[in-house]
């Protein structure tokens, strides 16, 4: 728990921090006068002012920032302090200050998404495994063991890649040309045609839906336990298990059946030792297993054996695939909104502070890749979310200076008081549901 919320605090005042600190140097470039910059919330713990007069704060609760800017000027204050007031800029200035915070998110995920691409990241090949049958990847002629290399003309090296390619396809309905490798290497393209989905939150995977799922892992050993029977028969560390008695086992499943089958039997495994077969014979343990029947044990812990790739970029290409990257990641945002709207997505995906911090704990645990795969997408939510034309968000101040600049002069003063009234109105109604699908998916 404190893991997770810490993850959760690291990414929110992390991301918070940075689209403040877009609306900071925008307003610094345009002149106006900031009063504080605080990262966090609360009451102030430390504070340092510089020598333009801005107050730098560290507060007390951890969760963000905020810039406080001289709206109008003090009395009595000469000309160049009044043209330092955010108020007294013209229209074009404001609005650059404003959008600045959400642009910041946008460019905070092409960099990371550009940091990741250029590192590198290891990844499941995209191989599938056997196609449920009707479903639409049997249909279209997928087998086992097909390896995706490209959709819709675009070439993908991993799961991940396959997975975002085939996103919008799967949600929005229609058909995707993909091209495979067979498992004895011939190529083909097949057609994998679906429908929409409404894609209610606790439905299955959409991609598992259609046929396509990663082929089942071969099991591999991680570690032999001490005085075993496997140690006895000879079993290493990164053995990768291919067989049971001469028949051949898909995954660790499969094995540790066939295992328990036959305690006190001598047992012939199949094991693939540095790209060699060899063949450890071993007699598993008997054991009283949980329904009280005598089963088999042999002493090791198995793990998932996935044909990884690594997927890395160059330098520009890095920077490309990061801001392609944020752009699809936002248009799919807009567009499955839009489709919340039309009912044809479900409410249920959307997710409040809990889910987020849920996941905040869960990406920092697999490690750091995916912490800020996680971090960008976030980034680019706060940045989308933030440009909605809701009054009381940056995006509702745009639409008040896009007014602006259409009348000639600024908006009534009536205009913004409807609009703060209906903008408060729909944030607490967004943010009701957003907690209740939180604590929906909690208790359930």
């Amino acid at each position: 728990m404190i893991f997770t919320l810490l993850a959760f605090a690291v990414a929110l005042g992390l991301l918070i921090t940075f689209h403040e600190l877009g609306h900071y140097w925008v307003a610094r470039w345009c002149n106006v006068k900031v009063l504080r910059f605080s990262v966090g919330f609360g009451r102030v713990l430390l504070r340092r002012t510089d020598r333009n007069g801005t107050e730098w704060a560290l507060s007390a609760i951890p969760l963000g920032g905020y810039v406080k800017m001289q709206d109008e000027p003090e009395v009595g204050a000469n000309a160049q302090e009044q043209s330092q007031a955010f108020n007294r800029k013209p229209v074009s200035r404001r609005f650059a200050i404003v959008a600045a915070g959400p642009v910041a998110n946008l460019l905070l995920a092409a960099l990371l998404y550009a940091g990741l691409s250029w590192v590198g990241t290891q990844e499941p090949a995209p191989i599938i495994g056997a196609p449920a049958a009707q479903t639409q990847a049997a249909q279209a002629g997928f087998q086992a063991g097909d390896r995706l290399l490209e959709v819709n003309g675009t070439p993908v090296e991993s799961w991940g890649q396959a997975r975002w390619a085939l996103l919008d396809v799967l949600t929005s309905g229609g058909s995707a040309e993909i091209r495979v490798q067979g498992e004895h290497g011939g190529t083909a393209t097949r057609t994998l045609q679906v429908a929409a989905s409404n894609m209610g939150v606790d439905e299955a995977d959409p991609l598992a839906l259609a046929g396509l799922a990663l082929a089942s892992p071969r099991a591999r050993v991680g570690e032999v336990i001490e005085s075993g029977a496997a140690e006895a028969a000879g079993f290493q560390a990164g053995d990768i298990i291919l067989g049971v008695d001469n028949q051949p086992v898909s995954d660790a499943n499969a094995f540790v059946t066939a295992i328990q089958a036959q305690p006190g039997e001598r047992v012939p495994v199949t094991v693939l030792r540095q790209g060699a077969q060899i063949t450890l014979n071993v007699t598993p343990q008997a054991e009283q297993g949980p329904d009280g029947k005598t089963i088999g044990r042999i002493g090791v812990m198995l793990t998932a054996d996935f044909p990884m790739v690594t997927v890395r970029y160059g330098l520009l290409g890095s920077i490309t695939h990061g801001v392609e990257r944020t752009f699809e990641t936002a248009w799919y945002s807009l567009k499955m909104m839009g489709r919340m709207l039309t009912g044809e997505v479900s409410v249920k995906n959307i997710s409040g502070p809990v889910t987020i911090a849920d996941y905040a704990g869960q990406t920092a645990r697999i490690g750091v890749a995916a912490y800020i795969s996680f971090l960008a997408l976030i980034s680019v939510s706060i940045g989308i979310l933030n440009l909605l034309p809701i009054p009381m968000l940056d995006g509702g101040h745009l639409m008040y200076y896009l007014l602006e600049m259409a009348r000639g002069k600024p908006v009534p003063d009536a205009w913004l008081e409807t609009g703060q009234r209906i903008g408060l109105g729909l944030l607490v109604a967004l943010m009701s549901l957003a907690f209740f699908n939180d604590f929906t998916r909690l208790f359930s």
